[in-house]
C-alpha cells in the first residue's frame, strides 16, 4: 500500500552566495548576464512581469514546487525565506488556476522577499501591483488554488526551460528573467567587466554611424556566403 506523501517537504541549510556577489550581479542587465553565461540562461518569454513599472530585481533563488492548482508550497517557501530571496514557484505551467494573489504577494513582501517568479498564473492583479513587489508570471486568472499539497520548497526545479536550484541568483528586468547558477557566479562576475566594456565600445561605434560590425562584414565578403539569383 502506498502511503500518502507529506503535505510539505522543506529543505534546510540552503547554501547562499554572499551579499557582495549578489550586489555585483545586480549591476548588470539580463542581456549582459546572458552574454556572460555564453548566450543562454533566460526563462522562456511567456513568463512576463505583471507590472511593467516594477521589473527590476536581483536576489537569491528560493524554489518551490507547488504543482498544478495548489499553492501550499508557496507558504512553505515564505516560511523559510530570508530577506532578499526570490521565490521561484513551479506549477507545471498550469494556467487554469492562479497560484498567487495580492494577499500572498503582500505576505512575501512583508517577509523580505525581493520578487516572485512563477510559470503559473496570478490573480487580483490590481492588488498585486499595489504591493510594489516585482512579480513575473505566465498569466492572470481569477480562479483560486487549493492548499492541500503535496509540495516542496528549497529543492531543484525546472521553470521556463531553465533548471533552478535554491542558492542560484535570479535577476529580472524588462527583457525577462535570468538565472545565474551558484556554481557559475564567480565566472560571471569575472566576465562582467569584459562584456560591459565590449558592449560600451560597440555602443559608441553605433552612435558614430557604424553600419556593420567587422565580424559580419568579413563573413559577408568571404566564400562562405552563396549568392543566389
Amino acid at each position: 500500500m502506498i502511503e500518502d506523501p507529506p503535505l510539505l517537504t522543506l529543505k534546510q541549510n540552503i547554501q547562499r552566495p554572499n551579499d557582495k556577489k549578489v550586489a555585483a550581479l545586480a549591476k548588470a542587465s539580463t542581456g549582459v548576464l546572458v552574454d556572460c553565461l555564453g548566450g543562454r540562461g533566460a526563462l522562456c518569454e511567456t513568463i512576463k512581469p505583471i507590472n511593467p513599472e516594477a521589473t527590476h530585481f536581483c536576489g537569491v533563488a528560493l524554489t518551490c514546487d507547488a504543482g498544478p492548482a495548489d499553492n501550499l508550497a508557496v507558504f512553505g517557501a515564505i516560511h523559510i525565506a530570508i530577506a532578499g530571496d526570490v521565490i521561484v514557484v513551479v506549477t507545471d505551467a498550469f494556467k487554469n488556476t492562479a497560484v498567487i494573489g495580492d494577499l500572498v504577494l503582500g505576505m512575501a513582501r512583508n517577509n523580505g522577499v525581493s520578487a516572485v517568479v512563477t510559470d503559473g498564473c496570478i490573480r487580483d492583479l490590481d492588488g498585486c501591483i499595489a504591493t510594489g513587489l516585482p512579480c513575473y508570471a505566465s498569466g492572470v486568472t481569477p480562479n483560486s488554488p487549493a492548499r492541500n499539497g503535496p509540495g516542496t520548497a528549497g529543492f531543484p526545479v525546472s521553470i521556463g526551460g531553465i533548471a533552478v536550484a535554491s542558492g542560484d541568483v535570479v535577476v529580472g528586468d524588462r527583457d525577462g528573467v535570468v538565472v545565474v547558477p551558484f556554481a557559475k557566479i564567480d565566472q560571471v562576475i569575472n566576465r562582467l567587466d569584459e562584456v560591459l566594456a565590449a558592449e560600451a565600445a560597440l555602443d559608441a561605434e553605433v552612435a558614430k554611424g557604424l553600419k556593420m560590425p567587422e565580424f559580419a562584414k568579413s563573413i559577408l565578403q568571404s566564400d562562405r556566403v552563396v549568392w543566389s539569383e
